[in-house]
């Protein structure tokens, strides 16, 4: 279990909702309604992405592949192709408004978090007063990055999108070395959206052996199928991205889920965490009521007088099992009937010579 703010996310604790928002806003009012929806729909956190293109991407030029939808009815979708850098830059937020984001999350009691690629970013984020900083998993070597976030001391999420598991363990040795261990690992399937074979579900109990902390799944795929399985699996944290319009032609809305689809994902990994119950059999009142309807008893399987030895020949079973159940009926074998009983009257414990 780790903290985040005032929230705990790990095992023995409801599955922790994040709505990613970073690269479905076009600017801070279409952020500020994102923040919104996630609020409205009962998630625990919003997550957007502190990116500085200029500095990050040093060649401009770098195409980048990803699908959108065109038609709703069909389903028919086109691979566009840009630059990564104009990707990026469609994210870009300054410094005053990051804050005036947070305060608008805070405002609603929604937790919010970023990823972040530089130093500076983080410590903005500190100065905001976030609980958590997110690692990209292209990042997941990034040795520097790693250790000034977790000298920071906040709850450090990092995706292993393409990260092998020796490079995970060495993530997680780097963090903890500098005596962070509020850690959350992310399995994030890469691909835009992310292709069936590759999401690898499994992965995400691999991760629960293999590390003590939470384990958190960071869905590509439409819809919320991935998600839901993931927490039958034993995901600790969904994060599904959201988009104002599926049909927005930049990469991660078709993949999204809208503003009419928020309340009803966040509803449906409730329902499924109070479906899920306990490992230990647990009979409620109604259970155990409709129990003792469709049990049976002991009843006279023919006219009986008193003083006759009882043989199991002489048992009917009927219900209801509101009096002897037919697994007490080894206990009336050989004793002696004390109360003459007609057919099918149902035997008590006080008819019987004990």
């Amino acid at each position: 279990m780790v903290k985040f703010g005032d929230r705990s996310v790990g095992d023995g604790h409801p599955c922790f909702i994040t709505f990613e928002a970073g690269p479905t806003h076009d600017g801070l009012e279409s952020a500020k309604k994102l923040v919104a929806c996630a609020a409205e729909s009962g998630a625990d956190a919003v997550k957007f992405q502190v990116i500085d293109p200029d500095r990050l991407v040093a060649d401009r030029s770098v195409p980048f592949s990803y699908d959108v939808l065109i038609d709703r009815e069909s389903g028919a979708t086109e691979t566009v192709t840009e630059p990564l850098y104009d990707i990026l830059c469609r994210r870009v937020l300054n410094t005053g408004e990051w804050k005036e984001l947070k305060q608008y999350s805070d405002s609603l009691g929604l937790a919010f978090f970023a990823t972040i690629c530089f130093p500076e970013e983080i410590d903005m984020l500190v100065e905001l007063g976030c609980h958590s900083i997110k690692i990209a998993s292209a990042d997941v070597n990034h040795v520097p990055l790693l250790r000034k976030a977790a000298r920071s001391n906040l709850c450090l999420q990092f995706d292993t999108g393409n990260a092998t598991i020796g490079e995970i363990e060495a993530a997680i040795d780097i963090i903890r070395e500098e005596g962070n261990e509020n850690v959350i690992i992310h399995h994030c399937p890469s691909g835009y959206p992310a292709r069936l074979d590759s999401i690898n579900l499994r992965i995400i109990k691999s991760l629960r052996q293999m590390f003590a902390f939470p384990i958190g799944f960071s869905d590509h795929s439409p819809g919320w199928d991935m998600d839901v399985a993931a927490v039958v699996i034993g995901a600790n944290l969904v994060e599904k991205t959201i988009s104002l319009d599926r049909t927005t032609r930049s990469i991660e809305h078709i993949m999204s889920l809208e503003p009419s689809d928020t309340k009803q994902f966040v509803q449906v990994i409730r329902d499924l965490e109070q479906a899920l119950g306990s490992p230990r059999r647990i009979l409620h009142p109604a259970e155990k009521e409709k129990r003792q309807i469709i049990r049976r008893s002991v009843h006279a399987m023919e006219d009986m007088e008193a003083g006759r030895v009882l043989a199991e020949s002489d048992f009917d079973y009927r219900r209801p099992g509101d009096g002897i159940p037919p697994s007490e009926v080894d206990a009336l074998v050989g004793k002696t009937l004390k109360t003459a009983k007609s057919k099918g009257a149902r035997i008590e414990w006080t008819d019987i010579d004990l």
